[in-house]
């Protein structure tokens, strides 16, 4: 599926400059060169692409009339071309899930989730009623991990996704589910439960009651 997004995205005008540009920096003339577009239509393209934050100006290559930008692909664009990140990960936790007793793999992706909050937060520790705490953590989820969550109150406040960013590894590793249950946790000051699905399509839930504290 992976696979198929990414070639839907080159398949556009827009994925074709994105092709080019992962090879090496070029300029709008240069972009024009190789796919047959006028140059016009290119700084357009390049020009929406900036303000969308797929490519940045890296410098100018001196011209005859006048210096020409040159564009290359941002890092966040980059990583998402990547096919690395999910392998790599997996082998990870292989490596570590032969090597380390079960409760020591555990603290160890507990405290890698911890440390995913803080890389994610803002600035300020997440305030408010704690259904705002839990939607604050589910918004930054879906931002920065690709999840695709909301909050449900039924009883007990719930974020459910309708996947998960995680889907490769969480069905072989229920670890890697306690990882993300611990950066919630972190994120919203409460102690929060995990309730994820890993059958053919995971899914992720996390839940807190009414009364739950953090010890």
């Amino acid at each position: 599926m992976a696979e198929i997004l990414r070639q839907q995205l080159l398949d556009t005008s827009r994925g074709r400059i994105v092709s080019l540009l992962r090879a090496r920096a070029l300029t709008a003339e240069d972009v024009a060169t190789e796919l047959g577009l006028t140059r016009s239509a290119v700084r357009i393209q390049l020009a929406a692409m900036e303000r969308d934050g797929v490519v940045r100006k890296v410098g100018k290559r001196p011209g005859t009339t006048r210096p020409s930008h040159l564009y290359e692909l941002t890092r966040d664009v980059d990583a998402l071309l990547s096919k690395a990140y999910i392998p790599l990960l997996t082998q990870l936790v292989e490596v570590f899930a032969e090597a380390l007793p079960a409760d020591q793999l555990e603290t160890l992706l507990r405290g890698a989730g911890k440390r995913l909050a803080d890389a994610l937060r803002p600035t300020r520790r997440i305030s408010g009623a704690l259904e705002s705490r839990m939607a604050s953590a589910s918004k930054l989820m879906n931002e920065h991990l690709g999840a695709l969550t909301h909050v449900e109150r039924n009883g007990e406040i719930t974020i459910r996704g309708a996947g998960c960013p995680l889907a490769a590894l969480t069905g072989k590793h229920v670890g890697v589910c306690l990882a993300m249950e611990s950066m919630v946790s972190e994120l919203v000051g409460v102690e929060v439960r995990q309730c994820c699905e890993r059958d053919a399509r995971p899914r992720c839930c996390f839940e807190v009651g009414r009364t739950s504290s953090r010890p």
